[in-house]
């Protein structure tokens, strides 16, 4: 019976490594082969010299970064509160969490867009007129960090829940309170140490959907990294293609360094 279950799970993971694999490889062999020309990797090479590549590169960081930080100072603290004071509110926040995934992503630039169309005519008068300038700065547009932020709710909820339920969070507190520590201390000291697999979690999932998030940015006007590989595919099909395989690498070796940095943080906290 174990013998029967390996082969169905050998076979499972074969036909998603299929899956998963061979349209990459296509898109590679694509990106490669050029008629009468043979093997080439110029579509690759043209890439850096591309223009707007480092800079919608670069944005995009920047917003996935501050994205991450924006959502886990909100989390987390609300989830271990949450756990902690008001556990008959959860199926409330869980609720309210999940509703990103049932509203539409054009319903909700929509409203985004109808907000900062309101704004400047209404408040044009009030301090208030210059946040809503500065939130649409294209150099760092922060009403995208915002809107991400409302997106990646439902995953880092899920991630953070999935890590509290793993640790007595009560009995770290209720330990480090006797110790003396404030709550922000017991917070940061007791809590957060073991959640280091939760928070990464939150922070891989936030990462994907930040670097690879199309809609929102495109109808507000911003041009990240996601939007200007369609800016770019819509002339350049093979360097579009080509920019697409290097995201996917890219933000693969930013999952493994992310995994890296927390697997030797785990390492050196147990040596400890």
């Amino acid at each position: 019976m174990a013998r029967r279950l390996n082969v169905w799970r050998w076979v499972v993971l074969g036909l998603a490594a299929l899956y998963f694999l061979v349209p990459l490889a296509a898109s590679v062999v694509f990106t490669v082969d050029v008629p009468g020309q043979g093997v080439t990797f110029d579509a690759y090479t043209q890439i850096v010299s591309t223009a707007g590549f480092g800079s919608s590169l670069l944005l995009s960081l920047e917003l996935a970064l501050a994205t991450i930080a924006i959502v886990l100072l909100l989390m987390v603290p609300a989830m271990v509160a949450l756990r902690l004071s008001a556990p008959r509110l959860r199926p409330v926040v869980e609720v309210v969490c999940s509703l990103p995934l049932v509203v539409p992503p054009i319903a909700f630039v929509a409203g985004i867009a109808t907000v900062l169309k309101w704004g400047p005519d209404h408040l044009s008068r009030t301090p208030l007129f210059e946040t809503f300038v500065a939130i649409q700065n294209p150099s760092f547009p922060f009403v995208l960090v915002l809107a991400y932020v409302v997106m990646a709710l439902p995953f880092v909820y899920r991630a953070l829940d999935s890590g509290l339920r793993a640790v007595d969070v009560r009995t770290l507190v209720e330990a480090a309170r006797s110790c003396g520590a404030g709550w922000p201390q017991a917070l940061v000291r007791a809590v957060l140490p073991n959640l280091r697999g939760a928070l990464l979690n939150a922070a891989f999932l936030t990462l994907a959907l930040v670097l690879g998030e199309f809609t929102v940015a495109q109808l507000l006007g911003f041009q990240p990294f996601a939007v200007w590989i369609y800016s770019v595919g819509g002339s350049q099909a093979q360097l579009s293609v080509a920019v697409s395989v290097l995201s996917l690498l890219v933000t693969w070796a930013l999952l493994l360094a992310l995994a890296g940095v927390g697997g030797r943080t785990r390492t050196a906290s147990s040596r400890g």
